[in-house]
Formats: structure tokens, C-alpha cells, sequence
């Protein structure tokens, strides 16, 4: 696919982000790869960028070259397949390898995160407990040590909103019920909802509560939703697309055309101006903290 089709950015930009690190691990420049593909150093480029698609074949070659292991390797051959499709769905489920996870690497490489939940408390603001509970009952039937992995790879994705260099701004709006749902029971519940008060008093953290008294607001419609926005050059414009991503039971949708994602961020708008503000905030969720406490 060139530059300036209608297709979806989001597999070509991560998929170029994984055979950088690939390269990177192997201690090999763009020139020596090039040399060895027998391909011009700007179309090494190119794929890093996600200014292009690629063909599994040309995938395979590179992970060949670069060391790859055979389940990052298919893995990866696989996402080149997506890079032509319009509206873009994942929906890996067991064989990808751990720590390969497309959303994940867009909210390491992402500026802001403005998100709507209605549900559960977003993976980034998940205590163990609470994440646990979600994880086991998501996938039924889960090993132990499998469900060891998936929480310690959803808390380790938290590290981000407290790294020293340029943390990402959050801006959180949850549904009240997502306060009241008692999920893993009122120790769990009484942990995470403490976390979100901790959490909000970051400087980089906004989250609101959207009252049940809000009645009917954009975030009814959508449903849950995160908008990325990534890093400006030095001209003031945008390193990449912002994009939207929408979770589900199977997998999730990633939307970047410009039309999709003003939709998304006139919701959001309209989602935090029916919140509480963060302190009315901030006493709700110690408030419904300890009623769970206190049963």
C-alpha cells in the first residue's frame, strides 16, 4: 500500500515499530540490514515508519536477519496482512507471544490518552487484585501461570504514567457504575478505588466520574473508547495520526481517519463536561471506597 491510501495506519505503524527493535537487538544499522535484505537503505526507512505496507515474505526475510524467534516471526507476518484493511480488527487470542500487543505499543508511544470507560476501570489504572478478577472471568479456563503473565504485563504497562522522561497526559472519564460494580469483592474494590484517588492526584492524571444524575451524555452512545494522540515534531504537527481505538470481547478496532476520530473526540468533550469536576471527583471515589469497605 503507498503513502496516502485510505487504509488503516495503525498495523503498518506498529509493525514498523517491532522490526526497529528487531534491527536494534541485532545491533545491526540501517545500512548493514539493507546490505543484507539487498534493499535501499530508504526503503528500510520507509517500513520503520510505517510509511508503507509489506509483504509477509519480505517480513519473514527481516526476522530471518534479525534473530527473530518462529512465534514473533508468524506473529508479525501475520499483522503484515492487516496493513491493507480499512477499519482495523486484532484478534490474536493465544498465538501471539507474550508482550506482543498493538495497543500496548501505541500507548508507550502516544502523548495524551483521553479515555471513556463505562464498565471496569481501564487496564492502565487496574490494581492486581481488580485485574485479576477481570482477566479470569474474560478468559475462562485460564492456567495459573498464564494469568500471572496477562496482570503482570497490564501492571507493568503502568510504569509509563510516572516514567521520568515526558510521562503521557491522562484524561480519564468513568461512569458511576463503574464505582459501584463490585468486582472481586469489597477488598479488591476498596484497593482500586483508593488507586484511582492516588492516581488522580498525579500531575499528568485528570479522571472525572460521570454521575448516574448526568442522565443521557455522548458516552451512552459510544461506549467505551480511547483516543491516542502522539508526540509533535518541531513544525507543530503530529509524528503520527491520532487514533482511536475501541475495545471487544474479541478484539478491538483501531480508527485514524481524520472524519472518525473528530467524532470521537466531539463525544469526549461532551463526556467530560457531564462529569464531575476532579475534586467532586476525587470525594466520590473515596466516598463509594468506603461504603464497599464497610459493606
Amino acid at each position: 500500500m503507498a503513502e496516502g491510501t485510505t487504509g488503516s495506519t495503525v498495523p503498518r505503524r506498529q509493525l514498523g515499530r517491532y522490526l526497529r527493535d528487531l534491527r536494534g537487538r541485532a545491533r545491526l544499522t540501517v545500512k548493514a540490514a539493507a546490505r543484507k535484505l539487498e534493499w535501499s537503505e530508504p526503503k528500510i526507512w520507509r517500513i520503520e515508519t510505517g510509511r508503507t505496507s509489506l509483504r509477509s515474505l519480505d517480513v519473514k526475510a527481516m526476522c530471518e536477519i534479525y534473530g527473530a524467534s518462529e512465534d514473533l516471526t508468524e506473529a508479525l507476518m501475520g499483522l503484515a496482512k492487516e496493513t491493507k484493511a480499512r477499519g482495523w480488527w486484532h484478534a490474536y487470542g493465544d498465538v501471539i507471544p507474550e508482550g506482543f500487543d498493538v495497543y500496548v505499543g501505541l500507548e508507550e508511544a502516544a502523548a495524551s490518552l483521553s479515555l471513556y470507560q463505562s464498565d471496569i476501570v481501564p487496564g492502565l489504572l487496574q490494581t492486581d487484585g481488580y485485574a485479576r478478577e477481570i482477566t479470569r472471568t474474560h478468559i475462562q479456563g485460564i492456567s495459573d501461570a498464564d494469568l500471572d503473565g496477562r496482570v503482570r504485563l497490564r501492571i507493568e504497562r503502568q510504569a509509563l504514567l510516572t516514567r521520568v522522561t515526558e510521562p503521557p497526559t491522562l484524561h480519564v472519564a468513568l461512569s458511576e457504575a463503574v464505582l459501584r460494580r463490585p468486582i472481586g469483592g469489597r477488598e479488591v474494590m476498596t484497593e482500586q478505588l483508593a488507586h484511582l484517588v492516588y492516581v488522580s492526584e498525579l500531575p499528568n492524571v485528570s479522571i472525572r466520574v460521570v454521575p448516574f444524575a448526568a442522565g443521557m451524555h455522548s458516552g451512552v452512545v459510544t461506549g467505551p473508547f480511547v483516543i491516542l494522540r502522539f508526540p509533535v515534531n518541531g513544525d507543530g504537527v503530529d509524528t503520527e495520526p491520532p487514533t482511536v481505538y475501541v475495545d471487544g470481547y474479541t478484539g478491538g478496532l483501531y480508527l485514524d481517519k481524520p472524519r472518525e476520530v473528530e467524532q470521537y473526540e466531539t463525544a469526549f468533550t461532551g463526556i467530560w463536561e457531564a462529569a464531575l469536576d476532579e475534586q467532586a471527583s476525587r470525594r466520590l471515589l473515596s466516598d463509594v471506597a468506603g461504603s464497599h469497605e464497610h459493606g
